[in-house]
């Protein structure tokens, strides 16, 4: 049962008072961004006890010794655990934990551990995110029942959502800089902890980010962001290619995408690289649309805002994202080692997607779980076509503070049926990501693709 601060209560009536629930945000109300709201629209305040503390601004400079390039140092290292959530006492803490996060303790109760430090709403963004993020209040809308947007640009286009829709959008359109480049892989782990890492080197360059951009120039050229990802190791996968082209009106022109093959040598037009097709290289162990916790067109489902709620979530994991520890430290049997995990308690928009009628996924119910603070999903809950817990996936989060951007360094997606899990974002033992890079768009083409699919 969702424990909640109150979407009518709370939320609505501190962003929107008086509005209706498809109103627009009127210039009165965005006011409240920068003030009692925070400039993305969360409750600026501490909560009731002070577990949660007030929005200060997040992390502002990075930790004294760091450089552009190093893995992120943790700039709270002088916290320690307040306590642990275990199977023998997560009941207690049942009203601020998913049914997917109880169902993990239930699944592995001698080895599933939650380790609780105190909150810190670390989560920052550039002055020009807040101030775009503003300006999108009151101009952003939704194309064709929700299938695109219009009127944003930079910042996320709904600061206070009336929707379920509009609140799924600031996921997909969260500040994670103009571009960046990384270096990592994904690993499908065993029941017995073995695994093998898939390597790849990623590009992605946002367009709805990028310097000059407008929403004019985005309705225009009808691109989000483009996405380019090779295959490094093993050898026999080794060259495999993919190119996306995400479109902001996905019914005027759907998602673009190619692939690369190796043994065959050609680009071809990929067009079920979307929803529930199988991610690349995962073992079976997510679809394409879980990526980034979700991404791509949300037209199969009707979308809820079912409220707010405080919840122990993934923040703030630096130690999980340290190139001092190995990915067999990492990677253990049946989940993430809990050693290296940090849960803290934030709030968080609850959203609710089920399957509309004569649509097909497989998975019939989600739910989402979403940082207040900077709109990334920390717990998404799939339910399969009985109704059953199917996965549950969990972002590990960082602030990277040299943008700054509050992003995942690690996705997990744990498979209750097989009693797998996948890993996708190991860099530990890799370069850290770039985002000082400014790619240009004539290499996010299928030419630019098949010259370095080759091996």
């Amino acid at each position: 049962m969702i424990r909640k601060i109150g979407i009518i209560a709370t939320a609505l009536s501190m962003a929107l008072t008086g509005a209706s629930v498809h109103a627009k945000v009127s210039e009165e109300d965005a006011k409240k961004l920068g003030g009692e709201l925070t400039p993305m629209g969360a409750i600026q305040a501490a909560n009731a006890d002070g577990s949660i503390p007030a929005w200060t601004g997040g992390i502002t400079s990075a930790p004294e010794g760091y450089s552009v390039g190093d893995h992120h140092p943790n700039p709270f290292p002088e916290d320690k655990v307040l306590f642990e959530i275990t199977a023998s006492n997560y009941k207690e803490y049942a009203d601020f934990l998913s049914e997917g996060q109880k169902k993990l303790f239930e699944a592995y109760p001698d080895t599933y551990r939650m380790p609780v430090y105190q909150t810190r709403r670390s989560a920052s963004n550039p002055q020009a995110i807040y101030d775009a993020t503003k300006v999108n209040a009151t101009n952003a809308e939704l194309l064709d029942d929700g299938n695109g947007i219009k009127g944003a640009v930079l910042g996320v286009p709904f600061p206070m959502p009336q929707t379920g829709m509009e609140a799924i959008w600031n996921h997909i359109l969260r500040y994670r800089g103009a571009a960046v480049e990384r270096n990592g892989g994904q690993a499908a782990v065993t029941t017995s902890g073995d695994y093998n890492v898939i390597g790849f080197d990623e590009q992605l360059m946002i367009k709805y980010a990028e310097e000059g951009a407008t929403p004019e120039k985005l309705t225009e050229e009808n691109i989000l962001f483009m996405f380019k990802q090779k295959v490094t190791k093993p050898a026999r996968l080794a060259g495999t290619a993919l190119l996306v082209h995400e479109t902001v009106d996905q019914v005027k022109e759907p998602r673009k995408a190619w692939t690369y093959n190796t043994g065959q040598r050609r680009v071809r037009l990929a067009p079920n690289i979307a929803y529930d097709t199988p991610g690349t290289a995962a073992d079976g162990l997510r679809t394409t649309d879980d990526f980034d916790m979700f991404n791509g067109s949300p037209n199969r489902y009707n979308w809820k805002l079912v409220g707010k709620q405080e919840m122990f979530v993934a923040y703030n994991n630096y130690a999980l994202h340290s190139d001092n520890v190995s990915y067999d430290e990492i990677l253990h049997a049946n989940h993430v080692n809990p050693d290296l995990t940090r849960w803290e308690k934030h709030r968080v928009w609850v959203v609710e997607a089920t399957l509309k009628e004569g649509f097909r996924h497989i998975y019939q119910k989600r739910v989402f779980f979403i940082d207040e603070d900077s709109w990334q999903i920390q717990v998404a809950d799939m339910y399969d076509n009985r109704g059953e817990l199917y996965r549950v996936g969990v972002a590990y989060g960082v602030n990277y503070y040299e943008v700054p951007t509050q992003w995942s360094t690690l996705d997990a997606y744990y498979d209750l049926n097989s009693r797998r899990y996948l890993a996708i974002g190991l860099d530990n033992e890799e370069a850290m990501y770039d985002f000082s890079i400014r790619p240009r768009d004539v290499e996010f083409t299928p030419q630019a693709l098949r010259r370095e699919g080759k091996r």
